[in-house]
This record gives structure tokens, sequence and C-alpha cells, in this order.
């Protein structure tokens, strides 16, 4: 199953993340990181713990 989430609701070509199968990738095509699923786990913890934060 592919879950993805649009970055910019406005539109369809802006960057998104998008979780499938085994990898999250982040971003637009050009400009593409992908994560395993331990790292976007380890991403989404360290955001809940107040390690990272909003700019």
């Amino acid at each position: 199953m592919t879950e993805k989430v649009s970055l910019c609701p406005d539109c369809q070509y802006c960057p998104a993340v998008e979780l499938a199968g085994d990898t999250v990738r982040i971003g637009e095509e050009g400009n593409l990181a992908v994560l395993t699923k331990a790292e976007w786990n380890t991403l989404v913890n360290k955001i809940r713990a107040g390690e990272l934060r909003a700019l």
C-alpha cells in the first residue's frame, strides 16, 4: 500500500512524502530523499521528543 501526503495542498506538483513498502520518499522528481522505515521512525521519534522543531 502506498500513502502520499502533499506538502502543498494546493497542487499535485509540489514536494510530497510518500510511504511505499519499506521506504519513505520525501521531495519531488530531481530532488528526492529516500529513507528506510527505521530512518523514518527515528525522524518521527526525534520530532516527538522535541529534538527537532519548526523553523
